[in-house]
């Protein structure tokens, strides 16, 4: 008789990701009405926002520097990468904080936050339909144009996955605030306001007054939608390409040591209430 050995902790700790990302992702598509409401949401944003993009520029082509090309591009583009990147997928942390799930969550042999943050990569991947449908309509209206060029097609590439990293970070983060109060609707109300708009998914930092893209620019959310785009458009990689990506890789350094930071006080506050 033989004793079968026990699973590696690396090994089980992928098979936990693997299972939380596809839990999290087929959550997406409990709902039909929910699906199919996305998916349209998605594609008349994309419409609505070419159509007034096209209705600004009017006859010009070309507004404060910014051609109406790539305007518009990086506005549908805009469109898509927010879909994407901020599911806000804090829900599943809420509800594990209300019922209590969360103090099981941390007596795991995985820990609770690679697992949290696979919930939400999950929560994109349950996206990813309607970013690609609204791709689609997008292309077929001639919204999207390509990249600046194959350089800027490759440096967007890895900026969107910084981005990304960025993204989850952030939700990560703020999803912690759950630990110390458990209204937190008009808290993440506030934030995915302050995200959407200092990120330049609705308007393009381009467009808006030196002193507050100064500003902005100095937040994590800039790195999230901003840089990406503005890659994608630009017909002339260079140097200053190499320090935005740059700048993204160290406000990942920053955001793990500042989630690390909180997630440390928010299990102290957790043994806490337990008594």
């Amino acid at each position: 008789m033989s004793i079968a050995a026990p699973p590696r902790q690396d090994a089980l700790l992928l098979e936990g990701i693997r299972a939380s990302i596809a839990h999290a992702a087929r959550a997406q598509f409990a709902f039909r009405a929910s699906t199919w409401t996305g998916i349209v949401g998605c594609v008349l944003q994309v419409i609505l926002v070419h159509l007034v993009w096209s209705a600004v520029y009017g006859g010009r082509t070309d507004v404060a520097g910014v051609a109406q090309v790539d305007a518009i591009t990086y506005a549908v583009l805009g469109v898509l990468t927010t879909t994407v990147f901020q599911p806000f997928m804090f829900d599943s942390m809420l509800g594990r904080l209300r019922t209590g799930a969360i103090a099981f969550d941390v007596m795991r042999p995985i820990s609770a936050v690679p697992l949290a943050l696979a919930r939400q990569v999950g929560g994109t991947v349950g996206q990813l339909p309607a970013a690609a449908t609204a791709l689609g309509v997008g292309l077929a209206l001639g919204a999207i144009a390509l990249p600046g060029s194959w350089l800027s097609g490759l440096a967007c590439l890895l900026s969107l996955s910084l981005g990304f990293v960025i993204a989850l970070l952030v939700n990560f983060t703020v999803g912690l605030v759950g630990f110390w109060t458990l209204e937190v609707g008009g808290a993440f109300l506030i934030y995915r306001m302050l995200a959407q708009f200092s990120s330049g998914a609705l308007i393009p930092l381009w467009f808006m007054p030196d002193w507050l893209t100064g500003v902005l620019t100095l937040l994590p959310f800039s790195a999230q939608v901003f840089v990406p785009l503005s890659i994608y458009v630009d017909r002339d990689p260079g140097w200053h390409t190499v320090q935005a990506i740059g700048m993204q890789a160290l406000w990942i350094v920053v955001l793990i040591a500042l989630a690390a930071l909180v997630w440390r006080r928010a299990i102290r506050r957790l043994v806490i209430f337990g008594g």
